[in-house]
C-alpha cells in the first residue's frame, strides 16, 4: 500500500482501515449530460428509500457518527459525507455540482455510505501517512478562506511534504481534483465496524464511475 497508518492509531482504533486505488488518463469536465441524468435517477431512488428523521440510524452512517464522537467531532455540526449529501436530497436541496470527477465520487458516497477522499495525483509527494496531527499544524481545506490551526487531537493524512486531508471528512485545497486533473488517487475511508469489503466495493464503484463519466 502507498498509505501507512501510524501504529498508535491502530492501537487505539484496531479496526481502522482504508482502501486505495489510482485511476489514470482521465478527462475531468464541468459537467456530463449522462452523469446529470444518472444523478436524477439516483436522487429519485434516495427519496424513495430514506426518511430524514431516521437517516442517522442507518447502520454505516451510525458507525461514522460514532467515530466522529470518539474523535471529539460533533456529527450534528460536521456530518459524515454520505449523510450530509443524502440530507440535502431529502431536504429538496441540490447536490453540489463541482466537476464530473467530484460529482461522480459523491454519488458513490451516497450509494455506499462510504466516505471517499480523492486527490490530484500530480499534487501528491511520495508516500502517504495517516497519523495524529501535531499541535499547531495548519490545514487549508477545500472551500476554506484561512487555514485552521490543529489541536493535535485530529487524525490527518499527509504526504511527504504537506497535509492532504483531515480524516475522514475534509480534503486539502492544494491537492483537490480540478478540471486539470488527469490522474486521481482515491481513498475509501473506513472507521471501526466498516469491513474492508465495503471499502473495496466503494473503490471499485468509484473507478467504474470515473471510467463512465470522465473519459
Amino acid at each position: 500500500m502507498r498509505i501507512s497508518i501510524e501504529p498508535s492509531l491502530t492501537r487505539e482504533y484496531d479496526e481502522l482501515a482504508v482502501h486505495e486505488t489510482t485511476i489514470p488518463n482521465l478527462t475531468v469536465k464541468r459537467e456530463n449530460p449522462e452523469l446529470e441524468a444518472f444523478k436524477k435517477e439516483l436522487i429519485a431512488k434516495i427519496e424513495d428509500t430514506y426518511e430524514l428523521e431516521s437517516l442517522k440510524d442507518v447502520e454505516t452512517i451510525r458507525k461514522y457518527r460514532d467515530f466522529f464522537w470518539r474523535l471529539g467531532i460533533d456529527p450534528t455540526k460536521i456530518r459524515p459525507a454520505s449523510e450530509a449529501l443524502i440530507r440535502r436530497i431529502l431536504q429538496g436541496k441540490p447536490i453540489p455540482k463541482i466537476n464530473t470527477a467530484v460529482d461522480a465520487y459523491n454519488l458513490v458516497s451516497i450509494e455506499t455510505h462510504i466516505a471517499i477522499g480523492a486527490f490530484d495525483e500530480g499534487m501528491l509527494e511520495g508516500a502517504l501517512m495517516m497519523r495524529w496531527a501535531e499541535e499547531g499544524e495548519k490545514f487549508l481545506g477545500i472551500g476554506m478562506k484561512e487555514p485552521m490551526v490543529l489541536k493535535g487531537r485530529e487524525i490527518v493524512v499527509s504526504d511527504e511534504d504537506k497535509l492532504v486531508a483531515i480524516y475522514p471528512y475534509r480534503d486539502a485545497d492544494g491537492s483537490k481534483v480540478t478540471n486539470n486533473t488527469k490522474e486521481i488517487y482515491v481513498l475509501s475511508c473506513g472507521v471501526p465496524g466498516i469491513e474492508m469489503e465495503e471499502l473495496r466495493t466503494a473503490s471499485i464503484m468509484t473507478r467504474e464511475y470515473f471510467e463512465r463519466f470522465c473519459r
